[in-house]
């Protein structure tokens, strides 16, 4: 159901295209900025990064920072852009496991106010050996909690959003990587969800996602209340491959169950992705549209529920690489995208609207 002159606007444009007619610029093209880079606070390695704006406005962002990825000097930093200011705060560490190295963090504010930071900590060689923790916040992200385990099982790892159910909980995508090869992702690992129970505070796990060369990483995007579908990372090792695609499954009992993965027609050359539903109904999809290199990265987006993604926009090309991109759709309706570049050294922040892409085309 369209509820705004936004969505309606959005609705007539995507008509429109469909009809054949052209559609005038009316609004300005993806908007970039470098955020951080090697200089700033968090050291030389910062990867990957998350964020969400928050109920006051302001945009939060996290990511992992120190030495390299697989060093012990990682932590989790936290900066913040103020709600109508152009500058971001300085990183400043929120989360650190003595002698120990942090991975992968998420930031997300739920339903009831409260701001969730979802990280690792790795207890051996490889990711293989990394757990779950999670922080909480009820000021926007200005004090957290003590960390606590949200997953005990090793080799749980985080890398996506969390999506709002219609019972009050959230499902937390997940993965369990496999092996130990830092080169390569075991063809064991699997995608799975986690479910919270916002009344009793408890934890359950959905059914795993398989697929022949292994599955991780799974974003989800909600088609309505009931179908949910996730785009997955494949797994195998960072070679060129023809055969590397995304891999999908879907939902349609609210995200209790999820079939076993399947190839997409989309490459995906061994690196994250991101999917999330907008409030016009429309589906956007942010990938590295190559077998071999995490360049370029692209947004496709779909108007009729995941059958087709024929609006297609590079938010970012040349040599790259591109990777581990983060989306959001803010208050005011545009879509924000982050991902890093320099050998994971700098993050970026790009801007654009959502006709910028239905008017692009293919």
């Amino acid at each position: 159901m369209i509820r705004s002159f936004a969505q309606w606007f959005v609705f007539a444009i995507a008509m429109l295209l469909c009809s054949g007619v052209t559609v005038p610029t009316l609004l300005a093209e993806l908007r970039t900025e470098r955020v951080f880079g090697p200089e700033h606070p968090g050291g030389p390695y910062k990867h990957p990064a998350s964020f969400d704006q928050l109920d006051n406005g302001d945009l939060y962002l996290v990511f992992y920072g120190g030495s390299g990825e697989y060093q012990s000097d990682t932590a989790i930093f936290g900066a913040r852009k103020p709600h109508g200011s152009d500058e971001w705060t300085l990183p400043k560490i929120i989360a650190d496991t003595p002698r120990r190295s942090e991975g992968n963090a998420v930031i997300w504010q739920g339903p009831d106010g409260v701001v969730w930071l979802f990280y690792l900590t790795r207890y051996g060689e490889t990711w293989s050996t990394s757990r779950i923790k999670a922080k909480i916040s009820k000021d926007n992200g200005h004090t957290w909690s003590d960390p606590f385990i949200v997953a005990f099982e090793q080799g749980m790892m985080v890398r996506s959003h969390p999506i709002e159910l219609k019972d009050g909980g959230f499902l937390l995508p997940v993965y369990s990587e496999k092996g130990n090869d830092t080169e390569s992702v075991g063809a064991e690992s699997t995608s799975l969800f986690l479910h919270y129970d916002a009344q009793t505070g408890h934890w359950s796990e959905t059914n795993r996602i398989g697929f022949k060369i292994g599955c991780l990483q799974p974003a989800v995007a909600r088609v309505s209340d009931d179908y949910l579908v996730c785009y997955n990372r494949r797994g195998g090792d960072y070679r060129p491959e023809t055969r590397g695609f995304i891999i999908r499954s879907e939902s349609r009992d609210g995200g209790q169950t999820w079939s076993q993965g399947t190839a997409t027609k989309w490459p995906n050359p061994n690196a994250a992705i991101e999917f999330i539903d907008l409030a016009s109904g429309n589906l956007a999809l942010i990938y590295n549209d190559s077998f071999s290199r995490r360049t370029p990265l692209v947004l496709a987006m779909s108007t009729d529920g995941d059958k087709s993604y024929p609006c297609r926009k590079v938010l970012a090309g040349g040599e790259g690489p591109y990777a581990y991109p983060c989306a959001i759709q803010a208050k005011d309706g545009k879509i924000h995208v982050i991902y890093t570049t320099n050998r994971r050294s700098t993050i970026m922040h790009c801007t654009l609207d959502e006709s910028d892409v239905l008017e692009a085309g293919n």
